[in-house]
């Protein structure tokens, strides 16, 4: 390998790790191609990343200031309270969408771990930049198509930063918890903080802007699920690997979630022969999606992977384990 390459891989990927010696300084081929491969992996992930939720915050953007802020429509989450605000007080938005995601991001550290808090805080500090700093026309003054449009590229920014594994509303962060300490679904919270947003814009604003307004939120909501594939609350997902304990071991201490194994044959092959392995199973938000797809890639490429909706899950499964920061 490359020696340029060789100490990128040992300062970023195996600075931390010991072989079985316990010297820091040599390390086996073995060792530097396996870690090469995670360092490609998680670039890749990383670009990739970047790019959607940059193209999500552009998006965003020009559904607030080409649509929505004209007519002081509003949408649900956080964006929606910061909206909200911002037409009564006439406090700048990029501030309010700064200040009003502030607690959701301390929120998001806690359950979702530090990596999530920090792409999300990134990406909301972006979109309050390029709200502040970029200038876009007004498309039209039709009420009907500012609420639909202004709906459309909203939930297209949101969408396509759920795919890059951040959030620029932290209203769906708030849900996930709420869900778990009171035992509804995700769903039936978000309903509830909108119909108090809604309820504060027909006492706020009026009720035509509030009608308005809930046009603007199904655009929005129906252009997010279609962005992320219908991705539902929660996904059920089921890895059949050979390297079965490195993953399990892996959602446990670094997902920080539980899993279930089952034991099964693996039974392709020319003359059909059956080999005996374990079945890993477990059920992660869509938030975390992104991050067990790259975690698992790194330990196992040739994986197969199902992963399935599910509507929502009670129980002791949800009950995440601390992450170790």
């Amino acid at each position: 390998m490359n020696p340029l390459w060789t100490q990128i891989i040992i300062q970023t990927t195996l600075r931390h790790k010991k072989n079985k010696s316990g010297d820091k300084a040599s390390h086996s081929d073995y060792q530097l191609a396996k870690n090469y491969r995670e360092f490609l992996i998680t670039t890749k992930r990383h670009i990739k990343d970047f790019f959607l939720i940059t193209v999500g915050i552009f998006s965003a953007s020009f559904g607030f200031k080409g649509f929505l802020l004209t007519n002081n429509f509003i949408d649900g989450g956080a964006t929606g309270i910061s909206l909200l605000i911002s037409a009564l007080t006439k406090i700048p938005l990029p501030i309010l969408i700064v200040c009003v995601n502030i607690p959701f991001i301390i929120l998001a550290y806690k359950i979702l771990g530090k990596t999530f808090a920090i792409k999300t805080a990134l990406a909301i500090s972006g979109l309050a930049l390029c709200l502040a700093t970029v200038n876009f026309p007004d498309v039209t003054k039709d009420n009907l198509l500012v609420a639909v449009f202004g709906g459309f590229f909203l939930g297209a920014g949101i969408g396509l930063s759920v795919r890059g594994g951040a959030v620029i509303d932290g209203t769906e962060v708030l849900a996930i918890f709420l869900s778990r300490k009171l035992g509804t679904t995700i769903g039936d919270i978000i309903i509830a903080i909108n119909v108090v947003i809604f309820s504060a814009a027909v006492y706020f604003l009026s009720v035509e802007i509030a009608l308005y307004s809930m046009i603007t939120y199904l655009a929005a909501s129906k252009t997010l699920d279609f962005i992320i594939e219908g991705i539902e609350e929660y996904i059920g997902v089921t890895i059949i690997s050979s390297h079965s304990e490195e993953i399990r071991q892996m959602i446990i201490d670094n997902m920080g979630r539980g899993v279930t194994i089952y034991n099964g044959k693996r039974g392709f092959g020319k003359k059909g022969e059956a080999k005996e392995m374990d079945i890993v199973y477990t059920v992660v938000t869509r938030l975390e999606l992104n991050k067990l797809n790259t975690e698992i890639e790194k330990i196992d490429p040739n994986a197969f992977v199902v992963m399935s909706s599910i509507k929502d899950t009670k129980g002791g499964m949800i009950k995440k384990r601390p992450l170790k920061h």
